[in-house]
Parts: structure tokens; C-alpha cells; sequence
């Protein structure tokens, strides 16, 4: 992650926090310490912002021992360990991403809807290779960061990682169908040999080699097959947005009856102006609708083509 990408998320959805634990109200602190618990904090993102993370820390851990129910807090330091990962050693980079995880829990246990909490959690087991818990965390953030901000960095940065473990998970499992199909192929193939060794000591007709050659060829197209939904080709143009080319992630259609990328329609309505950018019809934000068919449709050609997530 870039500084400056690390510097916007410290600040994103700031205004995540609670003080509810296990689903009980705890009780409050006395005003004097939260204001200094909130100084620790800001003290914590000027260091964060010069790069002084084991000062962030510091402030931050000193912002949690004053109000460990701020769920920001525990983000923020969490950040601040995800970032200081780059420069140590190999023992304390898994080190590092271990306090990512545990302060991401303490958050989500004080504010299930962190984004933020998610989105390092996700990143954090993804470094373990946990490629199921970080993708469901992952895909928690990026659902709770569409509704709360859908055309923010924060939502295409989520979707990022997302899209690149959904790969890595393909990739993985591809590459185990890809040995299991070339055993079994191979086993196949041994068998009709052994098999046409037996024939062959009784009849050996030119007809039977024929259609053994046959037999072999379709034995080849079988396999063929049964590897196509793994080899990358073009993403159907229906799955995807007109003005992007990208494969759809948060399809919505326009009162004319296109469908194109939320944020990126959404850039258009802000940058550019209000109206269809295919129509030219005048058009406002609140007239989108998410396309849920379309939305589905990507989903299935994924689940079956985890390849067009690179392509994404």
C-alpha cells in the first residue's frame, strides 16, 4: 500500500466507532479523558502522516489504554503495524501482521461495521494464506463500504485486494485441477494401451487401429474440455461497463435502460454532468437502480472463470 493511500485510509470513515461491547452499552468516560484520548489521537495521525510509526503507535496505544472502546483507535494503531511491516525483519513482519489481526478483533468487537477493521483483518490473514477468512472479510468490507461511501478510494482499494486473493484462490485451485486432470488422463490413456495390447494378440485389423486412434482423440477432447472454464478468453461485452471495459463489480442501470459501474457513473455525474453518458438524458443519482440480474450473471461467470479476476 502507498503512503499516501495509507494516510487516506487512517482518515476513511473516521467517523467509525462505538461504544457498544458484546452488545452491551459500557459505561462512559469521564469527559476530560476522552478530550485527551482524542488529542493522543491526532497526536498519533501527525506522527502517522511524518512517517513515525513507533510514535503512532505509542499515542495510539495510550489513546486505547484511556478509552479502549473507541474502535478507531484500534484501527488506526492496527494501520500503523500493516505499514511498518515493509521495514522489519521476517520474524517481525509475521509479527506485525499477528497485531494487525488481534487489534482488527478488538475493533470489530466494539463496532462489527469497521470497514476499516475488515479490510486490514482480510489483509492480514491473506498474508497466512488464509485465502477463505481474508476473502469473507474482505468481501464484508467492500459490502459495508459500498453502502456507506460507494464511490470512495477506499471501495476500489478493498475491491483490489479482493479481486487479487480471488485470483491467488483460483490460481491455487486451478493449478491442483489442472495435476488431478493430467493424472487421470494419463490413466486413462495407460489403460486403453493396456487394453489394445490384449486385443492385439488376438486380432490386429487395420479397422481396429483406426478406431482405437479414434477412441484416443476423444479421450484428448474430453480433457480438453473439462479444463476450458480454466483457460482466460474474452469477458462477455454484456458483463461489461461501456465506459470502463471493466468486468461489472456494482452494476446499476439508468432510466434509459443502460447499465454501467456505480463509481464509476458516479464520477461522471460529479465530473462531467448529470446525464446519461450513452443517451445524453438528463440524470440524477437517485434514479440509479442496481442491476441485480446483471450482478448475479458476473458473479456466476466468476465463480466458474476466476481468471477474469485479474482481468478486473
Amino acid at each position: 500500500m502507498l503512503p499516501c493511500a495509507s494516510f487516506r485510509l487512517l482518515g476513511s470513515f473516521e467517523s467509525e466507532r462505538s461504544r457498544k461491547v458484546g452488545g452491551s452499552v459500557m459505561a462512559p468516560v469521564p469527559a476530560s479523558v476522552a478530550r485527551q484520548a482524542e488529542i493522543l489521537k491526532q497526536d498519533g495521525n501527525s506522527y502517522f502522516s511524518k512517517n513515525r510509526l513507533g510514535a503512532a503507535i505509542d499515542a495510539y496505544t495510550e489513546a486505547i489504554t484511556l478509552c479502549p472502546d473507541v474502535a478507531v483507535y484500534w484501527t488506526n494503531r492496527a494501520l500503523c503495524y500493516m505499514k511498518r511491516k515493509f521495514a522489519v525483519l521476517l520474524f517481525e513482519f509475521c509479527r506485525e501482521w499477528d497485531r494487525v489481526e488481534e487489534d482488527c478483533t478488538s475493533a470489530l468487537h466494539l463496532d462489527s461495521h469497521s470497514v476499516k477493521a475488515h479490510y486490514m483483518m482480510g489483509h492480514a490473514m491473506l498474508e497466512r494464506h488464509d485465502y477463505s477468512g481474508g476473502i469473507k472479510q474482505l468481501q464484508k468490507a467492500l459490502e459495508l463500504g459500498r453502502g456507506a461511501k460507494p464511490s470512495s478510494y477506499i471501495v476500489e482499494e478493498i475491491w483490489q485486494v479482493l479481486s487479487k486473493a480471488k485470483y491467488l484462490e483460483w490460481e491455487d485451485m486451478s493449478s491442483k485441477r489442472a495435476s488431478e486432470l493430467q493424472k487421470l488422463k494419463e490413466t486413462c490413456e495407460k489403460a486403453l494401451l493396456n487394453f489394445y495390447a490384449i486385443e492385439d494378440s488376438q486380432d490386429g485389423t487395420e479397422e481396429i487401429a483406426d478406431e482405437r486412434l479414434q477412441q484416443l482423440q476423444y479421450l484428448e477432447e474430453v480433457f480438453t474440455k473439462a479444463g476450458e472454464d480454466d483457460r482466460p478468453k474474452d469477458v462477455p461485452d454484456y458483463l461489461c461497463c461501456q465506459i470502463s471495459l471493466d468486468i461489472f463489480r456494482d452494476p446499476v442501470i439508468t432510466p434509459s435502460g443502460i447499465t454501467y459501474e456505480r463509481a464509476v457513473l458516479l464520477d461522471h455525474l460529479q465530473k462531467v454532468g448529470k446525464f446519461d453518458p450513452v443517451t445524453r438524458v438528463p440524470l440524477e443519482q437517485h434514479q440509479l437502480v442496481p442491476n441485480l440480474a446483471v450482478k448475479e450473471a458476473v458473479q456466476s461467470f466468476l465463480n466458474r472463470h476466476g481468471w477474469a479476476y485479474k482481468m478486473s
